[in-house]
């Protein structure tokens, strides 16, 4: 089973009874009806690539349920934009699916090799093309699932508009397999761009990367399918560690932005050049390096993609997934780096991510020369300080990730209670016996 448990950050153990692997939707149904009856909890799993431990064992007596062998491409109509995937598809192939019908599926995530939709859908994965297309729940258009009892809820759809009261789908994706096993889902598809244009751009603090993205999104409006802010740091950390092969900067700044544009066809090339220009001329911009190839291109990205996992190979980090108003970010990253150097003097801040929608992977590497399992022991204090400003200023203290079991505490402290009465009482009408993944979202 050890492939099962084993979830990429390390940080959970727990084992299981058993792991069941079903062959169809049906003999889902079954294995739920059976646990329902007995009282078996039971704990869903796709690629096992979650990172708050939503899809491992909390207690030891549950049986983990993976859906890797329901995964069929059901179909895939790209005139009408949407096609139909199984639990058990892995992201990348529905990424191949959709391009050998002459479209796209907009969904990229660091794990897209392993990852599979059924968690990619329960976790409402967002990744690097939320900017322009929106996250998972944005890009599901129905699903079907499996209920606690074995019933089957038949969602499938390709409906823009269904206004036949509560939208169960909506309910079910994010719900991180606590509500239903989804086993299928119809998602939306697009025009395959007919070129990228992609630049790397020095900017002297991320107060000047929120006016840049005002600037682009202002000039080429939805063709702005990425805006990712970096600080110098994680750059230095990956040459250091030799995950890249030359430095893709134009030169030294404290921080960059990496913006891509999509051209559609018929499209005038030119538009991120030409707004970068005037960022230049307005001070926004100290420097640029625009894609002149496919393999600029991927070397920017590699640089953007490998700042999380080069961490590891520096030593401890601790990291947040959160979300702030977009126009807040600057705010977050002054007060919240001041706040950690506090806490820990030395503490060496690694903060990236998807400045276009406000989510931060706000994450602190060790001090030179630290103890990395003293300094991890010593990572709550960080976590208050950071999550303290996160919700000041308005935001969520998980804005991809999910909650899992490793915030369920978090939750409690930070969430509306109203909200969470409503949940709970979600809960208890889909799922009475508490089957589904107990102990994590809700605890």
């Amino acid at each position: 089973m050890a492939s099962y448990l084993s979830e990429p950050r390390k940080r959970f153990h727990t084992p299981a009874v058993a792991v069941a692997l079903p062959g169809s939707v049906a003999a889902l149904q079954a294995l739920c009806r059976w646990a329902n009856a007995h009282r078996v909890p039971l704990v869903p799993q796709s690629g096992n690539t979650g990172l708050v431990g939503g899809q491992v064992p909390l207690s030891g007596t549950e049986v983990i349920v993976n859906l890797s062998r329901i995964n069929r491409v059901r179909s895939v109509d790209a005139a009408a934009g949407h096609m139909t995937l199984e639990a058990g598809v892995i992201l990348e192939h529905a990424h191949q699916a959709a391009e050998a019908a002459g479209a796209m599926f907009p969904l990229w995530i660091a794990s897209q090799g392993s990852a599979r939709i059924g968690g990619v859908l329960s976790s409402n994965a967002g990744g690097v093309q939320v900017l322009a297309f929106g996250n998972a729940r944005e890009l599901t258009l129905g699903v079907e699932a499996v209920l606690a009892d074995g019933r089957l809820y038949q969602g499938l759809n390709a409906l823009k508009k269904d206004n036949t009261g509560y939208d169960l789908k909506d309910l079910l994706v994010g719900a991180e397999g606590t509500l239903g096993f989804i086993t299928a889902a119809t998602v939306k598809l697009f025009p395959i761009p007919e070129a990228h244009e992609t630049a790397l751009c020095n900017v002297a603090s991320p107060a000047a990367a929120l006016e840049l993205f005002y600037l682009l999104r202002e000039r080429t409006g939805s063709r702005l399918t990425a805006f990712e802010l970096m600080p110098r740091f994680g750059i230095d950390l990956q040459l250091k560690h030799q995950m890249l092969s030359r430095d893709p900067t134009a030169s030294l700044s404290p921080w960059y932005v990496l913006a891509e544009v999509n051209r559609m066809r018929g499209g005038v090339p030119g538009a991120l050049q030409s707004a970068l220009e005037d960022a230049l001329g307005q001070g926004l911009v100290g420097d640029a390096v625009l894609a002149q190839s496919e393999s600029d291109r991927t070397q920017m990205w590699a640089a953007r993609e490998q700042m999380s996992d080069v961490q590891s190979r520096e030593g401890a980090s601790i990291k947040h997934d959160v979300s702030v108003p977009i126009a807040a970010v600057p705010q977050l990253l002054m007060d919240g780096i001041a706040a950690a150097e506090k806490v820990v003097p030395g503490i060496r801040a690694c903060a990236f991510g998807h400045m276009g929608d406000g989510n931060i992977h706000f994450n602190f590497s060790q001090p030179v020369g630290a103890d990395g399992k003293a300094f991890m022991a010593g990572a709550e204090p960080v976590h208050a300080a950071i999550y303290e400003i996160v919700i000041r200023l308005g935001g969520s203290v998980s804005a991809e990730h999910g909650i899992g079991q490793l915030k369920t505490g978090l939750l409690k402290q930070v969430k509306d209670p109203v909200a969470l009465e409503m949940m709970r009482a979600i809960k208890h009408a889909l799922d009475p016996n508490g089957i589904l993944n107990p102990g994590k979202v809700l605890g």
